[in-house]
């Protein structure tokens, strides 16, 4: 029985805390033989990436972070944790060891690949540059959602987590005062974590030729995937199909009941604030239909309700 599998055993009789330590210490301890991960899913926040990353995981050539039994989707070393080193990040990861072993179970020939996937990665201004330092061969994989559908379930997210208590017009007016200490900070080189950038960032987020043009300065197009959201939730099954494709991994395999995670009811918006965000956010998706010579097929006239 290895280490791993002791510490599994008894983790059940120990706070959840101290297993996890455990579960890392070990995982930090085998870093050198944990490859670091093959894509990272970047976002957009409320875009699907916990979908896309969660059918990902059907796949027997995707095996999961380290321990599998916590279904972790990020680290967010690249975001929040990048004070740690890269051994501790590793840990994350599955073992050659298990790699083989999943391999052998699935009686695969190809590659086997894991991941990272953090919605803040795309947002994040230091991100990009760190995942090309750490992990440069690495497939990008970018979903994009109506700028306006997207800041509106971001908003519904953070009222029901308890961190907005702001009605959404008031949470737009105030967005910029709440996130300028933190943009200040990082343009000076502190990029220590800020609740308000990564929570508040309602309107800056649905900007997305900002974020998608430092992450295409790092990387090389044909290694960023950007797929609209609606395509994917449109029709899962293709766009899944076309992102094994993307990260190396075979394309034609049975694919299980998909899932869209993290579906979350809301009312519907006032027309007059919807009319506000399609202004607004007309320019923004020029420029990025533009800079990346594709019709997004989202609806932004000002009076579309």
């Amino acid at each position: 029985m290895t280490a791993a599998e002791r510490i599994k055993r008894v983790a059940p009789s120990l706070p959840k805390e101290l297993a996890r330590r455990g579960f890392r210490s070990w995982g930090a301890a085998t870093s050198s033989r944990r490859p670091l991960p093959s894509y990272l899913i970047i976002g957009t926040k409320r875009g699907g990436t916990t979908s896309l990353w969660r059918n990902m995981q059907t796949h027997p050539q995707v095996v999961p972070m380290f321990p599998a039994a916590e279904n972790l989707k990020s680290p967010h070393y690249f975001d929040i944790n990048w004070d740690r080193s890269e051994s501790w990040y590793r840990s994350y990861f599955p073992t050659e060891q298990r790699r083989e072993r999943a391999r052998r179970v699935a009686g695969l020939d190809g590659p086997v690949v894991s991941g990272d996937a953090s919605p803040y990665y795309l947002f994040h201004p230091a991100a990009a540059g760190r995942a090309a330092q750490t992990v440069p061969g690495a497939k990008v994989i970018v979903l994009l959602r109506h700028p306006v559908d997207r800041a509106w379930s971001h908003f519904h997210e953070r009222v029901g987590a308890g961190t907005e208590t702001l009605e959404f017009e008031a949470a737009l007016d105030a967005e910029d005062d709440r996130l300028r200490p933190a943009r200040d900070r990082m343009a000076a080189g502190d990029y220590a974590y800020d609740e308000s950038h990564d929570f508040c960032s309602y309107l800056a987020r649905g900007r997305y030729w900002e974020q998608l043009e430092t992450w295409l300065g790092q990387f090389p197009a044909s290694s960023v995937l950007v797929m609209r959201s609606e395509s994917y939730y449109a029709d899962p099954g293709n766009h899944l199909r076309r992102v094994f494709d993307f990260v190396g991994i075979d394309a034609d395999v049975e694919l299980p009941d998909l899932r869209h995670m993290n579906r979350l009811p809301a009312r519907p918006l006032e027309p007059r604030l919807r009319g506000r965000l399609n202004e607004y956010y007309r320019p923004h998706v020029q420029t990025l239909q533009e800079r990346l010579d594709r019709d997004f097929e989202w609806d932004l006239t000002a009076d579309r309700v």
